[in-house]
């Protein structure tokens, strides 16, 4: 099976019936991805672009910001904000427990350490710097001659820290992996147990997405609102906001107590209660988001008057947890209901969906650079962001893997 963003399987891309709608929907989740870093430069709210360096720190998040905006474009945004990242770490539990039953501890963080750490390392050291050159283009002084030794080298190593990009999920994985197996050495049966609770709620979404959303609050809430909800922790190359670090783990948790159960059985059966159900869950998701929506309007709004009241801070946070739960079901149910049909399209994107996601970064932020000066509508601009990020970000990483020690890890 294909490793979409790193998650853990080894298993060929000729996987069987039951694993084609979690390899479906982790290769959606990559391309939503994709479109979620390119929206941000057509962002309404985005600040003005800002250099490499700026205080704020939102250049970060924010790298290329284009003169054009695009209205609506920051509710998908926020949409994706709520749950891409926590589905994600959910679907590479569901596969990290049998490969780490299968290899046993020691073998399993060898291979997690190649398939994740050295991508990382590699994105880190190269293609973060690339990402960043356009910021450095589009918000600092004209560039010293020398261009990328000069200039914009010293700017990067004033930073402070190495920013990586989207990256960060590979490595905070691998924690996450390493911690699994850990707990495998000390107590082989964690799993297990975790896999007879999901068992359990399998005939019961709902009270599975309430456990869920429990588990999930008891682990945010009270970072969140210690640090805020938008805070970064960051050393050198090492990123995550700092307020879902716990949230990540329970969803990463569920996700091992699902593969534990097994895939295509339980919660995640084809023909199972969440899957015959799956519509049952657009509603929790709208009511949901609309809450995560008022809180982040109202979280704006209260920028500028020292930050959120303490109470619309807590009303985030549960709005956060829930339409968390309830989007990662509603995909879940959708996918495992529909996503069952393969073609040689979806083979390559599932074989190079991993790629995809690692150098997909630097071919945004060039793209929207390039872009920046054209006299066209933004929605265009976005348009030719996302294909031609796919399109370049996917026949590189097919080219790549071509070269047989490439291919072994990616």
């Amino acid at each position: 099976m294909a490793s979409p963003a790193g998650l853990a399987t080894e298993a060929p891309p000729t996987a069987g019936l039951r694993d084609v709608p979690l390899d479906l929907l982790r290769t959606c989740l990559v391309l939503l991805v994709v479109v979620h870093h390119a929206a941000l430069g057509y962002h309404a709210y985005a600040p003005p672009q800002e250099r490499l360096g700026a205080p704020s720190m939102a250049w970060t998040a924010f790298p290329i910001v284009d003169a054009q905006r695009l209205p609506g474009v920051e509710v998908g945004v926020a949409f994706n904000d709520l749950f891409l990242m926590s589905l994600l770490f959910l679907i590479s539990g569901v596969f990290a427990w049998p490969s780490l039953v299968r290899k046993g501890a020691r073998r399993f963080v060898h291979d997690r350490m190649l398939r994740l750490g050295v991508p990382f390392a590699v994105a880190a050291a190269v293609l973060g710097p690339l990402a960043y050159y356009p910021t450095y283009l589009a918000g600092g002084p004209a560039p010293d001659v020398g261009g990328f030794l000069g200039g914009f080298w010293r700017a990067w190593l004033a930073l402070g820290f190495w920013p990586a990009g989207p990256v960060w999920f590979l490595w905070v994985l691998l924690v996450f992996d390493a911690l699994a197996a850990l707990l495998y050495a000390v107590a082989p049966g964690f799993g297990t147990v975790l896999g007879r609770l999901s068992a359990r709620l399998a005939g019961r979404p709902v009270l599975y997405a309430g456990v869920l959303a429990l588990a999930s609050a008891l682990a945010y809430v009270p970072l969140a609102m210690a640090v805020g909800a938008g805070s970064w922790w960051r050393a050198g190359p090492f990123t995550v906001q700092t307020s879902r670090i716990l949230h990540y783990a329970i969803y990463f948790l569920a996700g091992i107590g699902l593969g534990a159960d097994g895939v295509g059985r339980g919660l995640l059966a084809p023909e199972g209660a969440l899957a015959r159900r799956w519509s049952v869950w657009i509603g929790p998701t709208l009511v949901t988001f609309g809450m995560a929506l008022a809180a982040i309007v109202g979280m704006l709004a209260s920028a500028s008057r020292g930050g959120p009241p303490p109470a619309l801070a807590l009303f985030g946070a549960v709005a956060f947890v829930l339409a968390c739960a309830a989007t990662s079901c509603l995909f879940l149910g959708a996918f495992l209901r529909f996503a069952r049909t393969r073609n040689a399209v979806s083979d390559s994107l599932r074989a190079n969906a991993y790629g995809i996601y690692v150098v997909h970064y630097a071919c945004v932020t060039w793209l929207q650079y390039l872009l920046s000066s054209a006299d066209v509508p933004a929605a265009a601009k976005l348009g030719l962001v996302v294909a031609g990020t796919v399109a370049v970000s996917w026949s590189a990483t097919a080219a790549l893997r071509r070269i047989p020690a490439v291919a072994a890890i990616v």
